[in-house]
C-alpha cells in the first residue's frame, strides 16, 4: 500500500497567492468573454479583436438569424403543427405555380471560391419576379444594379441558401446577382425568372 506524505503548511498557497490566482482567473475570463464570445455570440466586438478573428461576422450572422426567426414567431404564433401544414401547403402551391409562371430557368454549379453574375436588361420601372435556391452548401450574394452613371445595391446576404421577391428598376441598366461560394463544397445554384427584362447577360 503506497503511503502518501501529508503536505505540509508550508507547502500549501497562501491566502494571498489564492487571491491573485482567483483574480488572474477573473480577468481572464472578462477578456475571453469581451474578445471572444461577445463577437461570435452577439457581433458585439469593443474591442476589434473578433473581426480580426473572424468571430464578428458569424455573430451578426447568427443575429440576423435569431432576429427572423423571432420575427417569424410573433407573425405566425405559436402553433407550430398549423404553421407546418401552411409551409407543406404553399409549397405545393408556389411550386405549381412557378412551373407554370417561369419565363426563364438557369441552373449552374459553383466549385469553392468559385464566383458568378447574372444581370438582366431593364428599363425604368420594369419589374422581374425571381426566385433561387443554392444546394449543396451555403453562399454569398449581392443583388444591385448599374447603368447609365448610376448604381444602387438591392440587397446582399452571406451564407444564404435561398432568395425570392421583385426587382422594380429604379434606372434604364443591368440588374441582377453576384454570387460567391464561400463554402467548402461544390453548391449548385437554381434562378428562376419572370418579368420584364430584354435580355440575360452571364458571366462567371
Amino acid at each position: 500500500m503506497f503511503n502518501i506524505e501529508k503536505p505540509s503548511l508550508d507547502e500549501l498557497p497562501s491566502l494571498a497567492q489564492l487571491r491573485r490566482s482567483t483574480l488572474v482567473a477573473l480577468i481572464a475570463a472578462v477578456l475571453i468573454l469581451v474578445a471572444v464570445v461577445s463577437p461570435a455570440e452577439y457581433g458585439i466586438d469593443p474591442t476589434n479583436a473578433g473581426r480580426m478573428l473572424g468571430l464578428t461576422e458569424m455573430g451578426e450572422i447568427k443575429q440576423e438569424l435569431y432576429d427572423e426567426a423571432e420575427r417569424d414567431q410573433q407573425h405566425h404564433g405559436d402553433d407550430q403543427s398549423l404553421n407546418l401544414i401552411d409551409g407543406i401547403i404553399s409549397v405545393f402551391v408556389s411550386t405549381a405555380h412557378a412551373q407554370e409562371a417561369w419565363r426563364d430557368r438557369i441552373t449552374f454549379t459553383l466549385e469553392p471560391g468559385d464566383s458568378a453574375e447574372i444581370k438582366l436588361v431593364m428599363d425604368s420601372g420594369n419589374q422581374v419576379l425571381y426566385d433561387w435556391t443554392a444546394t449543396g452548401g451555403k453562399i454569398n450574394f449581392d443583388l444591385h444594379a448599374h447603368g447609365n452613371g448610376q448604381s444602387t445595391t438591392y440587397e446582399k446576404g452571406r451564407g444564404a441558401t435561398k432568395g425570392n421577391g421583385t426587382i422594380k428598376a429604379e434606372f434604364e441598366g443591368e440588374h441582377g446577382w453576384f454570387w460567391r461560394n464561400r463554402d467548402k463544397s461544390t453548391v449548385t445554384v437554381m434562378l428562376n425568372l419572370n418579368g420584364d427584362y430584354s435580355e440575360i447577360v452571364r458571366s462567371e
